[in-house]
């Protein structure tokens, strides 16, 4: 759907091994020295969803398939990176391109891995990297400001235009992100958000990278972080990247019982995930039959044709009705044909909102 999660962070932060544990697959280079990742490494991850293991047991499929999300693991950021530091311009092109932040944070000591800014401080590495956004975006809009004073003369709606991008550029001059400029509900601010994509207005996920000793409960790093997202209304995820690669390649129950051992009730990854599906605004509906057991993914919002148009076009084009059974339902009386024995199957129009969870057929004719 061409929405994805950016992971951003000082060098040995753990990013890389962060993507490596959530593709599931060493294609990160994970090494102890800045700038090991160049190229922005782009992955699609199944987003785990246990209702579908429900599903599939009551209608035994083939296969099953999962929605998806796309995560980009982006190289380490550094001071200085807005005026091309450390490759800087480049990497926050990358970031430009995603729609969530995942900004991995390192709350553990360890002497073997080198803090490019000399000690552990999550406070003020979280204030380089978020200042190099705010950055960034201040040299993105003093162009776009140039170019709207040469046009506004003669032209209303750009004039408008011009008064929000300064008034926006006086925010972000005493370093506010434009995540907190109060006009953004204005058009014209939505306009030259879209155009320039500002980098400090995206949502920001903060993934507080532990040792194992503090996965269950966090420490005084984590505190720290938790504190500074509570004032920005972030969401913090503790995890121990280490233990994430660890996890790799082990079935359900070993993973289960290593995490439990360790005081914590899901993989950090999942939850990473979940809030991130969350955060860009999807959900999922399904399709339950005996080729699959399938997860589509959609907007939260979504009426019932677009929704049959994320399987395929003609469904939308020559929509009829959708047949809805509730997840609840679906698992509850152990089926479609119960379902429909016990009238919990529904037929819904062209205005039916989807829910998430929805179990749906869809009658078209083309």
């Amino acid at each position: 759907m061409g929405l994805g999660v950016g992971i951003v962070g000082l060098p040995n932060v753990g990013k890389s091994t962060t993507f490596n544990a959530l593709t599931k697959a060493q294609n990160a280079e994970a090494q102890n020295y800045p700038f090991c990742t160049i190229e922005p490494n782009k992955a699609i991850v199944p987003v785990p969803d246990k209702r579908l293991t429900e599903l599939a047991k009551i209608v035994n499929p083939d296969k099953i398939q999962y929605s998806t999300i796309d995560f980009v693991d982006i190289a380490g950021l550094v001071r200085g990176a807005s005026k091309g530091e450390g490759l800087g311009n480049q990497f926050l092109s990358n970031i430009r391109e995603v729609e969530v932040i995942l900004h991995m944070v390192r709350c553990f000591e360890d002497g073997n891995i080198v803090h490019v800014e000399g000690d552990v401080n999550p406070l003020r590495d979280i204030e380089i990297i978020e200042t190099e956004l705010i950055y960034a975006d201040i040299s993105q809009l003093e162009k776009k400001i140039d170019r709207l004073k040469k046009q506004a003369k003669n032209d209303k709606k750009i004039a408008t235009q011009l008064e929000i991008a300064e008034a926006l550029a006086k925010h972000l001059d005493e370093l506010l992100p434009v995540s907190t400029f109060e006009n953004r509900e204005d058009e014209a601010f939505i306009a030259l958000d879209k155009e320039l994509r500002f980098l400090s207005n995206k949502q920001i996920i903060y993934g507080t990278n532990v040792d194992e000793d503090s996965l269950a409960d966090g420490n005084k790093y984590v505190d720290i972080v938790k504190e500074h997202a509570a004032n920005v209304g972030a969401e913090v995820v503790i995890l121990c990247a280490k233990i994430e690669e660890e996890l790799i390649g082990m079935d359900d129950e070993e993973a289960k019982e290593m995490l439990n051992d360790l005081g914590a009730s899901e993989s950090g990854l999942e939850k990473i995930i979940h809030i991130a599906f969350d955060k860009l605004g999807l959900q999922s509906y399904f399709t339950a039959g005996k080729i699959e057991v399938r997860a589509w993914t959609i907007r939260k919002n979504t009426k019932a044709p677009q929704a049959a148009a994320v399987i395929h076009n003609d469904f939308e084009k020559g929509f009829i009705k959708a047949e809805v059974i509730s997840y609840e339902d679906f698992v509850a009386l152990g089926g479609e044909a119960k379902c429909k024995e016990a009238g919990k199957l529904r037929l819904e129009g062209k205005e039916y909102v989807v829910q998430d969870g929805d179990i749906m057929h869809f009658r078209f004719n083309v």
